[in-house]
């Protein structure tokens, strides 16, 4: 399954509840909570740049599955983490919170969870 293209959210649920559970300030949350974010991935066999642009800033993380690497997370903090196949799904432990990607129907659908709060993004392709 290549995830490459670049996609626009169409969806959010618990947007909200999940950005102050990971501790995103307030106004970065509000400022965010309509913008069309979009993700930019380029799929080159077990290669990855994943960016994510969103209201004045763009995050870019590059990775090897299987491989520890140099990551960011929403909140600009750095860590180290594996990004791990399992099926069809890109899977990741971000220090706060467990996130995975995966293409169903066409379009990129992100999930996170964090203590009891699932946030989901549904993003359609777009190029």
């Amino acid at each position: 399954m290549s995830f490459t293209g670049k996609y626009e959210v169409e969806s959010q649920e618990n947007y909200e509840a999940f950005m102050n559970l990971i501790g995103i300030p307030s106004d970065v949350t509000a400022r965010g909570k309509d913008f069309k974010i979009v993700t930019e991935v380029v799929q080159n066999g077990n290669d990855f740049t994943w960016s994510q642009i969103y209201p004045g800033q763009t995050m870019t993380n590059k990775f090897t599955i299987g491989q520890e690497s140099d990551m960011e997370t929403m909140a600009g903090k750095k860590f180290k983490a594996t990004v791990r196949q399992e099926g069809e799904k890109l899977v990741v432990d971000f220090p706060k919170y467990h996130h995975t990607s995966e293409i169903v129907g066409g379009k990129l659908v992100e999930t996170s969870v964090a203590g009891g709060v699932t946030f989901k993004r549904t993003s359609k392709k777009v190029a």
